[in-house]
C-alpha cells in the first residue's frame, strides 16, 4: 500500500486542523503540532493574515521535515471597518474563546443596520523554513443580531453565508466545507502541491 504524502498543519486548534483533514480526505497524512513533542509557540505578531500565516510555516518547517501549512483566518465585518479581522481569536478579550468574542461581536453589532462580512482565510505552505506558495479564500456573508446553530466554531453561529438563509453552525460541516474561505484555499494549495510532486 502506497505511503501517504504527509501534510504539517501548523496549528494547535484540533478543530482547524480536523476541517482541513475532512476536506482532503484520504488522499493526505494530515498531522498538526499537536502530534509533535515540544515544538514551540510560535508568536504571531503579524498585522495582517499572511504576515502571520508566513511566520507560523517557516517557524513550524524549520523543525519537522515535509510541507508544513499554516492559515490564518477571521472575520472581516464591514461595520467594524474590517474587524475583528487579525484578532478575531482574541476578540472578546481571551484568546480563543469563542462564547466571548462572540458575545462581544453581538454587542458590537446591536442596533447595525449594514451587516455584510466575510471571512478570510490566507495559508502558507513552506517546507525547511523558506515560504513556498500562498493562497486566500474569502466566503461573503451577513451578521445575525443572535447566535444561531449548535455546530461549527468560531463565529460560525453568527455568519450566514450569501446564497444561505442558515448560519454555518447550521447549515453543518460537508456545506461549510465547500464554501467556507478556509476550502477555498486548501483547494488551491493542494493544487500547487499537486503541481509540484509532477515536476
Amino acid at each position: 500500500m502506497p505511503t501517504l504524502p504527509r501534510l504539517i498543519v501548523a496549528t494547535r486548534n484540533p478543530h482547524k486542523s480536523s476541517e482541513i483533514r475532512a476536506m482532503l480526505g484520504d488522499t493526505w497524512e494530515v498531522l498538526d503540532v499537536n502530534d509533535f513533542a515540544q515544538l514551540p509557540v510560535i508568536e504571531e505578531t503579524g498585522h495582517t493574515f499572511l504576515e502571520n500565516a508566513r511566520l507560523k510555516a517557516q517557524g513550524i518547517s524549520r523543525l519537522v521535515a515535509g510541507w508544513v501549512l499554516a492559515d490564518d483566518s477571521g472575520l472581516e465585518v464591514d461595520a467594524l471597518g474590517g474587524g475583528p479581522g487579525v484578532w478575531s481569536s482574541s476578540f472578546g478579550g481571551e484568546e480563543g474563546n469563542h462564547a466571548k468574542n462572540n458575545a462581544r461581536l453581538v454587542s458590537a453589532m446591536r442596533g447595525q443596520a449594514v451587516r455584510g462580512a466575510r471571512f478570510r482565510c490566507t495559508m502558507v505552505l513552506a517546507k525547511a523554513g523558506i515560504a513556498q506558495a500562498d493562497f486566500c479564500g474569502t466566503v461573503e456573508g451577513r451578521i445575525t443580531d443572535e447566535p444561531q446553530g449548535e455546530g461549527g466554531f468560531g463565529y460560525d453561529p453568527l455568519f450566514i453565508p450569501d446564497g444561505y438563509q442558515l448560519t454555518f453552525a447550521e447549515l453543518g460541516q460537508n456545506i461549510k466545507n465547500r464554501l467556507s474561505h478556509r476550502a477555498q484555499a486548501l483547494t488551491q494549495a493542494v493544487g500547487w502541491l499537486a503541481g509540484q510532486a509532477q515536476n
